[in-house]
């Protein structure tokens, strides 16, 4: 895919206030530690991440949501009425019906017959979104467009510590599958698109790349969809390892891809965005991609991984604290279970960004650097 009339115009994003840290988590996974006499740290140790945060208990993803995409409109001087199209492309969402793109719509004020609709595809849900409101600006269709989600891991991560506790059949082989449930994160965040002929900024998206690789599509399986289930069990069993090599194995043959469909040598690639996913996958994704970790940011040590948000937050920080440079060819590299992978490039200018004041959270600040394993 190619574009000539796109702009990545700005973002928007939310971060819940309570932190948990993975310290916290094997406290209250005590009972399974003792029994199976596993050693304290294990948890960031294995995974590199020391922290994670979560929506207070009664939030509905759309409040998040809504905050993110004004947080959008309103850093790039873009009114609700030039909205032609939003996605809701979370994973989490209020109800099943109706689309929870419908409030988040209401609550902004968008024109009636700006386009709305769900679409989720685990962690590459708002890199499709921003791919569908693209080509909708590319054929004219529309001049701007929305893609927003919210993540929300509270209830995943609550169940999966009360199951883990509960099971005195658990090994330690087991507890692998569960790993991936105790590193997710929560977070919001919102990417405004815009044709280029009402940009401020020029941050031109020039092109993407997808493979689909879905011989591995039973590598990761949340719970069942209430609607056909008795109840949905908010569990999730991930082959971790299985899930990191192949995937990584589909993110080698989508970047060869994407440097021939942009015209770019490794070499010109200035900055990267990967999936938020932990320390053994960042450093495996760089080294097979033979990118420098200097020109990579990552946000997964104190957000841990935020699902479909993870890559655009962590592109919305990075462009916050000055990451991006005018003149940076930058890579959003997008690895979603399934197996899915999305590559998007972009020319960057001018950064604008609604988000949360950084220097209000110390335990952010000072680790606002690009991270080297």
């Amino acid at each position: 895919m190619r574009f000539e009339r796109v702009c990545l115009e700005s973002f928007g994003y939310g971060l819940p206030e309570q932190v948990i840290t993975s310290a916290e988590i094997e406290a209250r996974l005590a009972p399974l530690y003792q029994r199976l006499k596993l050693p304290e740290g294990r948890l960031e140790l294995m995974t590199g991440i020391e922290a994670r945060r979560l929506w207070p208990q009664d939030s509905l993803p759309s409040d998040h949501s809504i905050e993110s995409a004004r947080r959008a409109l309103e850093a790039a001087e873009v009114g609700p009425q030039q909205i032609g199209a939003l996605i809701h492309a979370s994973v989490c969402r209020d109800h099943l019906e109706p689309a929870t793109a419908c409030r988040v719509h209401h609550e902004l004020g968008l024109p009636s017959d700006c386009m709305i609709y769900d679409a989720s595809n685990a962690c590459l849900g708002l890199m499709n979104g921003a791919i569908q409101i693209a080509n909708m600006i590319e054929l004219g269709q529309i001049q701007a467009g929305l893609v927003v989600g919210t993540e929300d891991s509270r209830h995943l991560m609550e169940t999966t510590i009360d199951s883990l506790n509960a099971d005195q059949k658990m090994t330690r082989r087991q507890i692998k599958m569960a790993v991936a449930s105790l590193t997710i994160g929560s977070g919001s965040c919102a990417m405004l698109l815009v044709d280029r002929s009402i940009s401020r900024t020029e941050n031109l998206l020039l092109g993407a790349s997808v493979q689909a690789n879905t011989d591995h599509h039973q590598l990761c399986h949340s719970g069942k969809d209430e609607a056909i289930a008795s109840g949905m069990s908010p569990l999730m069993e991930t082959d971790s390892e299985a899930l990191m090599r192949e995937g990584i194995a589909t993110g080698v043959v989508t970047f060869a891809q994407f440097l021939e469909e942009l015209g770019w040598s490794t070499e010109q690639v200035d900055r990267s965005v990967c999936h938020q996913v932990g320390a053994a996958h960042r450093r495996l994704m760089l080294e097979s991609l033979d990118l420098d970790p200097k020109g990579d940011f990552a946000t997964f040590p104190w957000l841990g991984n935020t699902g479909s948000v993870a890559l655009p937050t962590a592109m919305a920080m990075a462009c916050q604290t000055g990451f991006m440079r005018s003149g940076d060819r930058i890579a959003m590299l997008g690895i979603g279970s399934g197996i899915n992978c999305l590559m998007l490039g972009a020319q960057w200018q001018h950064s604008r960004v609604g988000g949360p004041d950084l220097a209000q959270l110390p335990d952010i600040a000072d680790r606002m650097v690009s991270i080297e394993s």
